[in-house]
């Protein structure tokens, strides 16, 4: 089931993107010029707190809402000039979309291979796939997200976990370039929670399929190598996760936390730091050969 990717570039691509809702004369701004690069193949989860802009953007990505500014390109497609044939087709083939509520994922009156071979049917004009090659690959993903047990239930026979991994099979059996997941485990408990996004790193290492998952719960981040954290409509931290292994062959799991620098210059520090060294309004700077100091700027500090 290994997907072809092709070499080279990223599958999202967001640049100063801005989004303004406007409601009875007031304007508010749930995108402040965010930038987020994610690659080809990467498990990435976008984490913040409610209203800091995540699912405005997940709306953007998904072909669900446009930009104010900015731009947004998903697997070499605009978002910002998307016609309504172009958009179907995106959504169709270009990603596969997890929602929160297992409800709404799954049809109820179809049993979970039928769920799972409708988006195979709706594209197979266009792909010419025959129908044993579609039923093969429903029972293959079926399987690959340890649900095949459940092939000839309905969503309201299965635990809400299974209904979840038969929702991730769903949304990746066109063979899409990214998956977006929306608080995928939000109605699940922590062990389920696990489990499902075990599988959704499984389906991402058999396809290749880039996946995105966009939470406010921070345990999602010990599943994933990178998490990128919104506040206030843009991009503030990164966590990056590697395994290292020193000279006795001992592995260690080492996790870096960086500042988002956008292009002209700007970065939010980490509230804890904010915090500590009790930084506001302004703050004092101090070039250095390598780097650069930040310190707490006091009214007897020179101007």
């Amino acid at each position: 089931m290994t997907a072809t990717r092709e070499p080279g570039g990223g599958d999202i691509r967001c640049r100063g993107l801005v989004r303004i809702f406007a409601t009875d004369g007031v304007e508010v701004q749930a995108l402040q010029g965010l930038d987020l690069d994610v690659e080809q193949g990467e498990v990435v989860a976008v984490v913040g707190a409610s209203g800091s802009g995540k699912s405005t953007l997940l709306g953007i990505l998904s072909g669900l809402d446009r930009p104010t500014g900015g731009t947004a390109a998903v697997a070499g497609t605009d978002l910002t000039t998307m016609g309504a044939r172009e958009r179907v087709r995106y959504q169709r083939h270009i990603v596969g979309f997890v929602r929160q509520q297992t409800s709404r994922n799954l049809l109820p009156y179809l049993t979970a291979r039928e769920n799972v071979l409708l988006p195979l049917e709706l594209a197979a004009p266009a792909r010419g796939a025959a129908a044993a090659a579609r039923g093969a690959r429903a029972d293959e993903l079926l399987d690959l997200l340890g649900v095949g047990h459940v092939a000839d239930r309905r969503p309201g026979e299965m635990s809400g976990g299974e209904q979840q991994r038969v929702a991730i099979a769903v949304a990746a059996a066109p063979a899409p370039r990214v998956l977006l997941a929306d608080e995928p485990t939000g109605e699940l408990d922590e062990a389920t929670s696990a489990e499902v996004l075990e599988h959704l790193r499984g389906v991402n290492a058999a396809t290749g399929v880039t996946v995105l998952i966009v939470t406010h719960d921070p345990a999602v981040a010990d599943h994933v190598a990178r998490t990128v954290r919104i506040r206030d409509g843009r991009t503030s931290t990164e966590v990056l996760r590697r395994t290292e292994v020193d000279a006795d062959g001992v592995a260690r799991h080492v996790a870096e936390e960086v500042a988002v620098l956008d292009r002209v210059g700007r970065l939010q520090l980490p509230a804890d730091v904010v915090e500590r060294l009790q930084l506001r309004e302004r703050v004092r700077l101090s070039l250095e050969q390598d780097h650069v100091g930040v310190w707490p700027w006091r009214q007897e500090d020179p101007r």
